[in-house]
């Protein structure tokens, strides 16, 4: 399992994908804005839209991962780290919030008769689904690499906006090659995009609740921390692991048995060495509270 060093390495990482992110959702939003306006097409002033809630988003992650990267102090003794999947849902609650308001405008454009969109503004839909599709993936890369909830939900928002670009393209194309009578399919498609970015939005929001709620990891990291801990020498058994993911880490309580002769010293010193076999094994665990008990036979 490779990482970075540490939690600040991984947060510093993430921090400066998020205001890239930042960077380039304003000159997107800006560009869609201007060319919705004045090419007609609602479908790319709701594009805009998600595009500005993506410039809160990165914002939200950026100040999460900021505040989840504090050492821990008397007002909070386990640390910062919950901030992190709190931004991830704040995140989420702002693409159900842009989903929800592009459909009810999409529906008042459907039942408004309006001038079919500018030709022109193809060409800038072609261009911010090619930023923003190269922007998911390199922020998705990242959000792999830190292990991050926050900085996964913010490239799935850059994803929500290559769609709804994708759709309004369809849309105004429709509207385009159809001629009058079919002015309205660039307002249908931002309403089929409202929903591809509700749709996300829960997706991500699902991960976020589970580690504010101390859902237990996957299988896979639990496999990796239980095989670090028996293969430490001298312990006989472990039993009742219980893994928690807290920011950028996770934290570990483990009950290992040893032999029911040693000195409390002696288990003291088994003890440090199953912690830095769980550490060593796997970088991403911050933290291991062992429970050292006498083997049962």
């Amino acid at each position: 399992m490779t990482t970075p060093a540490s939690p600040a390495v991984r947060a510093a990482r993430a921090i400066r994908t998020a205001q890239t992110g930042l960077l380039i959702n304003a000159v997107l939003a800006s560009i869609k804005l201007v060319a919705g306006i004045v090419g007609n097409a609602y479908v790319l002033i709701a594009d805009a839209v998600e595009s500005t809630a993506d410039i809160f988003s990165s914002l939200i992650v950026w100040s999460g991962l900021r505040i989840a990267i504090r050492d821990p102090d008397d007002a909070y003794p386990f640390g910062y780290g919950k901030a992190e999947p709190l931004a991830a849902v704040v995140v989420a609650l702002l693409l159900l919030a842009a989903a929800a308001g592009i459909s009810v405008e999409a529906v008042r454009e459907i039942r408004i008769p309006h001038h079919t969109p500018a030709p022109f503004t193809l060409f800038v839909l072609v261009g911010v689904i090619a930023v923003k599709e190269v922007l998911f993936r390199r922020v998705l890369a990242v959000s792999e690499e830190v292990s991050s909830t926050a900085v996964k939900a913010d490239a799935w928002h850059h994803r929500s906006d290559a769609i709804t670009s994708a759709a309004a393209f369809i849309g105004i194309s429709v509207a385009l090659i159809g001629g009058p009578g079919w002015e309205q399919a660039d307002d249908w498609a931002a309403l089929l995009a409202a929903l591809v970015i509700a749709v996300n939005a829960i997706r991500l929001m699902t991960p976020a609740i589970h580690d504010l709620m101390d859902r237990s990891p996957a299988t896979e990291l639990l496999d990796e921390i239980a095989a670090a801990a028996s293969g430490t020498t001298d312990v006989r058994a472990i039993e009742k692991l219980k893994v928690r993911k807290v920011g950028l880490s996770y934290f570990v309580d483990l009950h290992v048995q040893a032999d029911p002769t040693l000195s409390l010293h002696e288990a003291h010193i088994l003890s440090g060495r199953v912690k830095s076999a769980i550490r060593q094994r796997v970088p991403l665990v911050a933290g291991v509270l062992i429970h050292m008990e006498p083997h049962k036979l």
